[in-house]
């Protein structure tokens, strides 16, 4: 059973919506246990060293974000190539792209330490982050960024089994790498009272064994690909495609990562109360976010291998029920959020103030995780195909031309002595905006069908 479930699958054959819902499940759940890591450490940090020190992990988020960009774009590109040269059933250039894979990674992972070290404090200093939590924000940073390698190959290989088709593998070795990070979490904080660098390191320890782990999946499946030395020396054609692919992925996740630096600057003249409450709705909010995301990447793999074997007709069949089945699931999700959510914020933190402007802050988002679900599912299914610029383009005008714009206004307009910053919920109006906007625009592209036009193929050169 668990050879059968762990084996890549085929998804240009058999039901559009049977295939997408058996593919994303794990990944659903795997989303959970990936969420799990943030949430147990916000939980472990809140309950033994204080709102401040959660307030240090939260601020350090958006940047943490930002240093991913790299390897988000490798991870897109990989799996985008992956998936259609699956469908299309060409070993040699799928063993190609998963060994350039790898050591592209290698080399950005080396390149982002050297050139980031150094910047992390001065930018947090430009971001007026509060006197209070600088230092906590900083060594966490720092400890991520020195152990990012765990973090990046488990993004990139994980993505390349799931373009395979195989979404089983990778959760049962996040759920191992979740338990590991949850004893560790403990372990260091509790026990060893290390504050927020024993968090980070418990991360960076449970991230490292995932990657492993999945490397040693990747070297037993020589039945569909070659894994061997050669596909590991770069190859131009293909270093160029991975890039030409993922650049805009990579650059949807700088934009947005960019976008929330500077609303953070702005979330951080509210003060560390306020961050700390940010905190919580971000860890909710992860939840939350968890079927539109898994829905996304399921959308991308299932267009990947049809779009590979040719079968236009099935992909747009396949994005209609995935959508809908997206949709399904984030207005459940609405209104456990709407029923349930001021217990959830007390698992974070027992200050009753907190509590009460977390859940506030949360209700103003609760409606903007169905818009969401369009997004992401269609966004997968041009990205699945090869259109990664359509998806980096929306996210451009969302969330530069109208998040941050919407946040500062709102800002400047509701401020008043009491309020010298202006109304908090400017945050979260902002973000809901975009959303929403996000998910006209991009049912609008998708419609278009340009995205047909865009499948790759890699010619050796």
């Amino acid at each position: 059973m668990l050879r059968k479930l762990s084996a890549p699958t085929d998804l240009t054959v058999g039901t559009p919506w049977k295939n997408i819902l058996l593919f994303t499940i794990p990944m659903i759940i795997g989303n959970i246990a990936q969420q799990l890591y943030n949430t147990v450490d916000s939980i472990v940090v809140g309950k033994y060293i204080g709102d401040n020190a959660l307030a240090s992990v939260g601020s350090a988020g958006p940047l943490l974000n930002m240093l991913l960009v790299l390897f988000i774009g490798i991870s897109a590109g990989a799996t985008i190539m992956t998936s259609q040269y699956y469908g299309a059933k060409d070993r040699e250039k799928l063993s190609y792209t998963i060994g350039n894979s790898i050591t592209v990674t290698a080399i950005c992972c080396v390149f982002l330490i050297l050139v980031a070290s150094p910047l992390i404090r001065p930018i947090l200093v430009l971001l007026n982050t509060p006197d209070e939590i600088i230092d906590g924000c900083a060594g966490y940073l720092m400890i991520s960024l020195i152990g990012i390698a765990g973090l990046a190959y488990y993004n990139i290989l994980s993505g390349i089994i799931r373009g395979l088709g195989d979404s089983f593998t990778p959760l049962i070795y996040l759920l191992i790498a979740t338990v590991i990070n949850v004893v560790l979490d403990i372990y260091f904080v509790a026990v060893v009272q290390m504050g927020v660098a024993g968090v980070a390191l418990a991360t960076v320890i449970a991230q490292a064994i995932s990657s492993i782990l999945c490397l040693v999946k990747l070297a037993k499946m020589r039945e569909y690909f070659d894994f061997k030395l050669k596909y590991l020396k770069p190859k131009k054609d293909f270093v160029k495609t991975i890039i030409s692919l993922g650049l805009p992925s990579g650059a949807t996740q700088a934009i947005m990562s960019s976008a929330m630096i500077v609303v953070q600057s702005l979330t951080n003249q509210f003060g560390p109360q306020f961050i700390a409450a940010n905190v919580v709705i971000m860890r909710v909010d992860g939840f939350a976010m968890m079927p539109n995301f898994s829905f996304g990447m399921a959308m991308t793999t299932y267009a990947g291998q049809n779009v590979g074997a040719g079968l236009y007709d099935r992909v747009t069949k396949g994005a209609k029920q995935g959508t809908w089945m997206a949709i399904a699931f984030s207005m459940a999700i609405t209104c456990c959020i709407l029923l349930f959510g001021r217990t959830l914020m007390g698992f974070f933190t027992d200050t009753a103030e907190l509590v009460a402007m977390s859940y506030r802050l949360m209700k103003i988002l609760a409606v903007g995780y169905i818009a969401m679900a369009v997004t992401q599912s269609l966004s997968g299914v041009m990205r699945g195909a090869g259109d990664t610029l359509t998806p980096m383009w929306i996210s451009l005008i969302t969330t530069v031309a109208l998040r941050v714009p919407i946040a500062y206004g709102i800002s400047y307009l509701t401020r008043t002595p009491e309020l010298p910053v202006g109304r908090c919920e400017c945050i979260q109006i902002s973000l809901l905006a975009s959303w929403i906007m996000g998910a006209i625009l991009t049912s609008i592209f998708y419609r278009c069908g340009k995205w047909k036009k865009k499948a790759i193929i890699v010619k050796e050169g």
